[in-house]
């Protein structure tokens, strides 16, 4: 009598209404959609979210890093508006003004007379800026037997020189 149907239910009944201790198949592929979305979501989501930061990785290290620092303030937050100051942080090019501001600081005390102190992070910098890499302790050592110092300043172009292309 268990396997009788309802006299109330009608004879043909849909697929997706299993019997009784089947297996429903339909929420197991439910189940599987509603994973694979919630995840896709997730992604698309982190994607999105990080892409400041992908645009800005090129760019100064500072930037960077304010860039990133607003969009975990947003993340955390939820407050969109730091997540679009960082895209726009990370959308302009903001200029380098530590390196010339540091120079023009070096030939003020030169000009003053003062020997400006060089520490490890201003020669690191040095370095970058001239492209060339001079092992500190050798320069030391050349300066005190009285070599003179490689030059750091790249060399200038001649302006009275032009290309053939251009003349």
């Amino acid at each position: 009598m268990a396997d009788s149907i309802n006299p109330v239910a009608t004879h043909h009944l849909p697929s997706f209404i299993t019997a009784p201790g089947e297996t429903d198949a339909l929420m197991v592929v439910m189940a599987i959609i509603l994973i694979l979305g919630v995840v896709a979501f997730g992604v698309l989501f982190l994607r999105l979210h990080t892409l400041p930061e992908r645009m800005a990785h090129k760019s100064q290290k500072i930037q960077f890093e304010i860039v990133a620092v607003l969009g975990l303030l947003a993340l955390f937050t939820h407050i969109h508006a730091f997540w679009i100051a960082g895209l726009l942080l990370a959308l302009i090019d903001v200029p380098d003004l530590g390196s010339f501001l540091g120079r023009i600081a070096g030939s003020v005390e030169k000009i003053a007379g003062e020997k400006p102190p060089i520490d490890a992070g201003e020669m690191q910098s040095a370095e970058i800026v001239s492209g060339e890499r001079v092992n500190p302790p050798l320069e030391r050592a050349s300066r005190a037997a009285g070599h003179a110092a490689p030059s750091r300043r790249p060399e200038s172009v001649h302006a009275g020189k032009k290309e053939a292309s251009h003349a």
